[in-house]
């Protein structure tokens, strides 16, 4: 670790000094500014990050999380935290408790979800227990046993609920649903959307306290995320009707790819802790069609991955980080995911000369499409980098999954735990002190 500024102990306190910071009692806050409450796959990478600190605090966070799960099976993408204001769309913009029949009446949520990263999360519970007393032992058992059922119910929501046509494809209503919110990958379905004259006037939170507005999305922008979930709000946020109402319903092939992931991962915990054979038989079942269903997506030889635009009838191709889904949940020819693995390393991602540090951009550096400030339009986001070197590692990738473990180590060096960094220059933007970043670099030390 010699090569780093700090040491590698020095990088790890900062780090739990700042996921200790974030905590508020039994659910850790995305950022303490931008982001006061806690999100759904925040909360999961959060809880990589805790695991190697305390099983018991990591617990906790999915418990949080899971108690609020709809009873429809479905995890809300926010968990509002009591007494905290600072965010908008708060809880009284979304409604959920008041108009969905699946929504919990306590805690508030939003009426969307988020990707499936959640069965890694328990992975690294169970993971870290096996290295502790016997007491931690069996209260991260006494977890799984509890919460087995809740994250059955939520894999076979997302597998039927949206997946209404059976192509192995998760359906989005909405860009937030995908992690990636302004992405290049929705331009063209937000351009589609008209906004109806009722949405109501609103005042955004986020531009209070970010000082350059051009790393945000736009209010053009904003105005479409509302109008969708004002007709969401409009069928009670129903599951059958919202592919009836909603402008944007995007087949995503990134979330598909987590998805088939989770399900082969879960499914994993299944065997080795004894749960039942049709629930493992179940998640095979969905990985196999999900991991299909990614690989049908994918065009030409080098293997590039791409969403499907219901409502046009037509595949998105962008070349953003999305396109390597296949190299999360496998699947491709050998001779194709060789040329996908080349186009991830090559010049037009992690292997562009004017990257300060070779991870991948979320959109490619020479895209017509690229701007290297603004959120998801092509600065780095570590969670990102960690996502692949987890999942390069888990593929028998090692080497791989080292290089990117080492260069996001270099670049949270400096230790301000950004949302995302500028690309070329390694400058931290964003909120500061986002949770998940820290977590990354605690499990990448670990």
């Amino acid at each position: 670790m010699g090569q780093y500024r700090i040491s590698s102990t020095q990088l790890a306190a900062r780090a739990a000094y700042l996921l200790r910071g974030n905590d508020l009692g039994t659910m850790t806050s995305a950022a303490p500014r931008l982001y006061p409450h806690m999100w759904s796959w925040d909360a999961a990478f959060v809880t990589v990050g805790l695991a190697p600190l305390s099983i018991e605090r990591a617990v906790i966070e999915m418990d949080t999380l899971l108690s609020a799960q709809w009873s429809n099976g479905m995890i809300p993408h926010i968990v509002f935290a009591n007494g905290r204001d600072g965010y908008f769309p708060g809880p009284a913009w979304w409604r959920a408790g008041e108009l969905a029949a699946a929504a919990p009446s306590s805690p508030a949520t939003s009426g969307i979800t988020q990707p499936p990263v959640h069965a890694i999360a328990v992975q690294r519970i169970l993971e870290h227990s096996r290295h502790r007393s016997r007491a931690v032992r069996q209260l991260a058992e006494e977890f799984l046993d509890r919460r087995w059922n809740d994250l059955m119910q939520w894999h076979r929501w997302l597998a039927t609920a949206r997946d209404p046509r059976g192509r192995g494809r998760i359906t989005l209503y909405h860009g937030w649903e995908s992690g990636m919110d302004n992405s290049p990958r929705w331009d063209s379905a937000y351009a589609n959307i008209v906004v109806g004259d009722s949405l109501p006037s609103y005042q955004r939170e986020d531009l209070e306290h970010i000082g350059d507005p051009t790393m945000r999305p736009s209010t053009a922008e904003y105005d479409r995320y509302l109008w969708l979930v004002e007709q969401m709000k409009s069928v009670g946020y129903d599951d059958q009707k919202l592919s009836e109402v909603m402008d944007f319903a995007i087949e995503d092939v990134f979330v598909s790819a987590i998805f088939a992931m989770a399900c082969d991962v879960l499914a994993y915990i299944g065997e080795d802790y004894a749960k039942p054979l049709s629930d493992i038989r179940d998640l095979r079942a969905w990985a196999h069609r999900f991991r299909t269903g990614v690989v049908a997506s994918c065009r030409g030889p080098s293997g590039i991955a791409r969403d499907f635009d219901v409502r046009a009838d037509r595949w998105i191709e962008t070349e953003t980080i999305a396109m390597f889904a296949p190299l999360l949940c496998g699947g491709l020819p050998r001779d194709r995911e060789r040329a996908l693995l080349r186009l991830f390393d090559g010049p037009r991602f992690c292997g562009h000369p004017d990257l300060r540090y070779a991870v991948p951009p979320s959109t490619s550096p020479v895209s017509a499409d690229f701007r290297p400030r603004e959120y998801w339009r092509g600065p780095v986001w570590p969670v990102m980098t960690w996502l692949f070197s987890w999942a390069f590692g888990r593929r028998g990738w090692p080497e791989r999954s080292k290089r990117l473990r080492e260069e996001g180590l270099r670049q949270a060096e400096e230790g301000s735990f950004a949302e995302y960094y500028e690309p070329f220059t390694g400058e931290p933007l964003g909120s500061m002190q986002q949770s998940w970043t820290a977590a990354a670099v605690l499990d990448w030390l670990d």
